[in-house]
């Protein structure tokens, strides 16, 4: 049973069969998801100008993002 387990932890799916039936699956659980660390960035320095943020964009640079294909994936809302 350790050897399966150790499978199942490096990612195999298992099923465990009793009378040639299946009858149950061993499998890695999901990983958790990443977590946030504040402050991750602070060694990159102080952002230079952040008024920048709040500027429009260029008609240019604002016709890029809205034919990006990315924008043109997402599911209209």
């Amino acid at each position: 049973m350790s050897r399966l387990i150790d499978d199942a932890h490096a990612g195999e799916t298992i099923v465990l069969a009793k009378a040639g039936k299946p009858w149950a699956r061993l499998m890695p659980l999901a990983s958790p998801p990443p977590q946030r660390v504040p402050g991750r960035l602070r060694s990159q320095g102080p952002l230079g100008d952040p008024v920048v943020l709040l500027k429009p964009m260029e008609a240019d640079e604002l016709a890029s993002w809205e034919d990006s294909p990315l924008i043109s994936a997402a599911p209209n809302t």
